[in-house]
């Protein structure tokens, strides 16, 4: 079984560019405020999902290990 992530989005950075809908429809949406929200609060690990978070423009989107919270993006420094 793989990674499974929490997917975080802070809706007060947020600016609903859709970046995040475009490369991982499965995962976020827009609402009708065009504020992002995750689909799901844990995920599959995944390409689309590492790229919509590496891709927002205002960085909004954390995501992080489901078991255990070590940060996926942004990665610590």
């Amino acid at each position: 079984m793989g990674d499974r992530w929490h997917i975080e989005v802070d809706r007060s950075v947020c600016i609903g560019s859709g970046m995040c809908v475009g490369q991982a429809p499965t995962a976020f949406e827009l609402d009708s405020a065009r504020q992002s929200h995750a689909r799901a609060d844990v995920a599959d690990a995944g390409e689309q999902l590492l790229a919509a978070a590496e891709n927002c423009p205002v960085e909004a989107i954390t995501l992080t290990l489901a078991d255990s919270g070590e940060p996926v993006f942004p990665p610590e420094d």
